[in-house]
């Protein structure tokens, strides 16, 4: 069952820009290297519809990860994302980047991460969610807590509940349901 306080709601509704941590949120956080170097993760595809059906709501979406890595870059691309910031230090900077860019205040963003690194970014949105397994001090920084582990669907959990928020799941499953 999903943790949420009723603030979560209020700010869910606000949203224009929900942006994503990737290793421990889009993956389950495992880095995979192979023999030759190159660096494997593994996505969950019903993550990624989640994050299509927020897209086609009119919400931005944006990844800020602390890492560099090809397979993050080709998926986001698979998925139509625009703002991607990869190996990035200071995560709080990049979002207020952003925000400023797109005209925003910090109560019209979203932010979903996992751990430390994240703290910051995650106190400086309206909006933060975390998956179930993130790390425990996470947990006080956050309005909503996934019933799912990262890489295992607790994306596409937040994206859902963003979208029942606001009024808009009904609409956003409908192009995907049998037409009877």
């Amino acid at each position: 069952m999903m943790k949420f306080t009723e603030e979560a709601k209020s700010a869910a509704r606000r949203l224009k820009l929900m942006a994503f941590d990737v290793d421990g949120v889009l993956t389950e956080g495992s880095l995979y290297y192979t023999d030759s170097g190159i660096e494997i993760k593994a996505f969950n595809g019903h993550d990624g519809v989640g994050l299509r059906m927020l897209q086609r709501a009119g919400i931005h979406l944006a990844i800020i990860t602390g890492r560099n890595s090809l397979c993050v870059e080709r998926r986001m691309k698979d998925l139509d994302i625009e703002h991607i910031f990869q190996g990035i230090d200071n995560k709080l900077e990049v979002m207020q980047s952003l925000l400023s860019k797109l005209k925003l205040s910090p109560d019209e963003a979203g932010y979903m991460g996992d751990d430390i690194v994240d703290l910051q970014v995650l106190d400086a949105c309206g909006f933060a969610a975390a998956p179930a397994d993130c790390q425990v001090r996470v947990k006080n920084y956050v309005q909503v807590i996934s019933s799912k582990d990262g890489g295992r669907g607790a994306v596409r959990e937040v994206c859902e509940f963003i979208l029942d928020a606001r009024g808009e799941l009904e609409a956003a499953l409908f192009p995907y349901l049998p037409k009877r």
